[in-house]
Order: structure tokens, then C-alpha cells, then sequence
């Protein structure tokens, strides 16, 4: 069976450091910090008091205040991100056929932040069941794909993934094998996630997996650096537009890049903690570049989990060094983490996103915040250290990592017609 050819037509972003593709393009070339002090609620009796917040998001002006009510904020995200996906698509869907159309979305947790307050306002009632008839329409993570095909009529496969930190991976592999297969012509795919509230980062700070460098936030997410101390809470979403190649053509799209292969894989260790030889990380971008009929020299940049976690950066690097030997050397790698923090579910989409710019403009975006080399890491690796670098840009891989030990790698490549 010949494989279809698939093509990214469309992309969307509401990340940290900007609220368009554009804003956060230029936010990581110039090395923006999305960090700071938290904002949506009181944290002086919490451990750690920052986060990356989405900034300047108006939800009732996007959606009107009638219908922003009826949506967990990671589903009004999902639908802003798309919108401006769609629109840079150019995507008409009464000229085209939607029952071909689908939606893949991920995210990790889905609706926290309505969980949180339906269960703080059940206890402090009397006991009497007293919940929200949208309660659990508004927090399950399945609900974002929905709401973005009833808003656009797609009729296409429509569901969620959901792998922690590797969910919006797992969406991109997922639409581009039901589209290489002949299934669809065309999804909307990505992830979004909305965990700043007190339960998200009183439970990661439960699991002291957070930063606690409460006197520099703009600093504290610090891939690679010796002084790493956690990772930093991101918010947002990213849209991606995959589309089957003559479809596109068809329809005079603009092509971004293509995507040429995904691979997934399990650590099979622990539910938290990456395996110590980094060997569900070897294995799951082994996976993708045997699926995208590639080698470790064909790749030029790594857009890279890196958390700033003491344990799961070296493991990410020393699973690159098993898959790349000697041909890590002469490319580039780097972690957007360090400015929009972890977006958790939506992580995969926004850094895919990354990738792809890096392709189109031939840059590559920083790792910043590093003060201070890791003995525990080879000094000739290329971490693109605190600023962006031009350099042509062919093929890029892309990693994800999630808890429960779920891995995703995806791969992307400049259009040749």
C-alpha cells in the first residue's frame, strides 16, 4: 500500500509568550521568559508562587460571557488556537467535504480548574448534591475535539488523547496516520491545557516536580543547567493543520512543512520518573525515524522534552546520544520549555509548532536561562544556550515525555513538491 503524502496548511498558538503564532515566534527568538509571579489566585501558603500564564486571554470578548461560562478554560483555549489556525489555512468548509474532516486533540488533565470549583463549592454546602448542569460537559478531556467540530461542522474522526505530557504527540501521530491511510484528507490537530489553579500547582508541588526559585521566575526554568531545580507550569494550546497532499494542492494551499513520521514507545519503569538509561526515549525516536524512512544524519534539530528537572534532562540526552553517536555533533538542540514552561498536555503541539518555524525561517530557537555548565553533559553538544541560531534547517524531530512513562517523537520536513 502506498502511503499518502501529509502537509502541515495551518497553524494557531496561544502560548506564554504570545497569543498569536507571530507573537510566540518572535517571543522565542528573542528569548522571552513567559514566567512570573502567578496572578489567577492567592499563592502565599503554596511552595511555589510563579507559573507561565496565558497573558492578556480575554475569554468573554473571544466567545461572548453567555458561552465562556459553559467552557473550562482549556477548551476556550483550544477553540482561540484554532480559529487562528483556520484562518491562516485558508480553510472554507463549505467548499469542502467534512465528513473527511476530523479533529484529534490533546490534553493531559482537561478540566481541572472546573473540577476544583465544583467540588470546593460542593464542601462547603451541606452535603445537598448541588452541581452545575455543564459540570462534567466542561471538564472532560474528550470535550475540545467536540466543541471544535460542532463549531465547524467536521464530521470527520473526532476524539482525545490523552498521555500526559506526550498527549498532543500522540494527537499529530494519530491524524497523520488516519490521513497517510487514506481515511480523511484533512485534521485539526494539537492540544491545549489549563492547570494554573490551586490544585494543579498544589499537586505538582506535592510531587516536588516544581521549580520553587520564587525570587527570579524569569530565571527558573533552566533546561541543562547545573542548578535546575524543577519545571515551570505552562498554560495555552497549539493548533496544527495536517492535510493529505493533492488536497491540498487542490485547494492552493500554503504548505508550511511535511510531516514525515511519528514513533511512540513506553518506558515501562515508573509512573513519575523517566527510565535511568533513557531507554523508552532511545527507542520511541528510533521509532520515529524508522517510520519517517530516515537516519540520525538526515536530522537537524532535536526540539527536546527538557523539562529543567534534575532527573529527566540528563536521561533525554543521554537517549539522544545512544540515537545519534557522533551525529549529535553537528546538530542543534534545544528546549523551548526554558520560555513558555510545560504546557503539560498541550507541550507537544506548541513545540511542534517551534520546529516547524525553525524549519520555514531557518533558525533555531534558544534553550535560555543557562548559567552554569552541568559537568554531567558533554561540552560539544549544541544546546543553542540563551541565543537563537541560524543554520539551514531540512528536518526536525520533535520529543515528548509523559508521566506514566508514554513517549511520542514526531518529524518534520521543509515541502519539496
Amino acid at each position: 500500500m502506498e502511503f499518502k503524502r501529509v502537509v502541515v496548511t495551518g497553524l494557531g498558538a496561544l502560548t506564554p509568550i504570545g497569543n498569536t503564532v507571530s507573537e510566540y515566534w518572535n517571543g522565542l527568538i528573542n528569548g522571552v521568559s513567559g514566567a512570573a509571579l502567578i496572578k489567577s489566585f492567592d499563592t502565599e501558603k503554596f511552595k511555589t508562587k510563579f507559573a507561565c500564564e496565558v497573558k492578556g486571554f480575554d475569554a468573554d470578548g473571544f466567545l461572548g460571557r453567555k458561552d465562556a461560562r459553559k467552557l473550562d478554560p482549556f477548551v476556550q483555549y483550544a477553540l482561540f488556537s484554532t480559529e487562528e489556525a483556520v484562518k491562516d489555512a485558508g480553510l472554507d468548509f463549505t467548499k469542502l467535504d467534512t465528513s473527511r474532516i476530523g479533529v484529534i486533540w490533546g490534553s493531559g488533565i482537561g478540566g481541572l480548574k472546573t473540577f476544583l470549583d465544583e467540588v470546593v463549592n460542593f464542601a462547603k454546602g451541606d452535603g445537598s448534591p448541588r452541581f452545575n448542569p455543564f459540570f462534567i460537559p466542561k471538564m472532560i478531556a474528550d470535550i475540545a475535539p467536540g466543541h471544535i467540530s460542532i463549531k465547524y461542522g467536521l464530521r470527520g474522526p473526532n476524539f482525545s488523547t490523552v498521555s500526559a505530557c506526550a498527549s498532543s504527540n500522540n494527537s499529530l501521530i494519530d491524524s497523520f496516520n488516519y490521513i497517510r491511510l487514506g481515511k480523511a484528507n484533512m485534521f485539526i490537530s494539537g492540544g491545549s491545557e489549563a492547570i494554573i489553579n490551586e490544585a494543579g500547582i498544589g499537586g505538582f508541588n506535592a510531587m516536588h516536580a516544581l521549580s520553587t526559585r520564587n525570587d527570579d521566575p524569569a530565571t527558573a526554568s533552566r533546561p541543562f543547567d547545573l542548578d535546575r531545580d524543577g519545571f515551570v507550569a505552562g498554560e495555552g494550546a497549539g493548533t496544527i493543520i495536517l492535510e493529505e497532499l493533492e488536497h491540498a494542492k487542490a485547494r492552493g494551499a500554503k504548505i508550511y512543512a511535511e510531516m514525515m513520521g511519528g514513533g511512540m514507545s513506553a518506558d515501562a519503569y515508573h509512573m513519575t520518573a523517566p527510565h535511568p538509561d533513557g531507554l523508552g526515549a532511545a527507542l520511541v525516536m528510533r521509532a520515529a525515524l524508522e517510520d519517517a524512512n530516515l537516519t540520525p544524519a538526515d536530522i537537524d534539530y532535536v526540539n527536546v522534552h527538557g523539562t529543567s528537572t534534575p532527573i529527566g534532562d540528563p536521561q533525554e540526552i543521554k537517549a539522544i546520544h545512544d540515537v545519534f553517536g557522533d551525529d549529535l555533533y553537528r546538530i542543534n538542540i534545544s528546549s523551548t520549555k526554558s520560555m513558555t514552561g510545560h504546557l503539560l498536555g498541550a507541550a507537544g503541539a506548541v513545540e511542534a509548532i517551534a520546529s516547524i518555524l525553525a524549519l520555514k525561517n531557518g533558525i533555531i530557537p534558544p534553550t535560555i536561562n543557562h548559567f552554569t555548565d552541568d559537568p554531567a553533559f558533554d561540552p560539544k553538544i549544541n544546546f543553542t544556550f540563551n541565543t537563537a541560531q541560524k543554520r539551514e534547517v531540512r528536518i526536525v524531530q520533535s520529543n515528548g515525555f509523559g508521566f506514566g512513562g508514554h513517549n511520542a517523537s514526531v518529524i518534520f520536513k521543509k515541502y519539496e513538491d
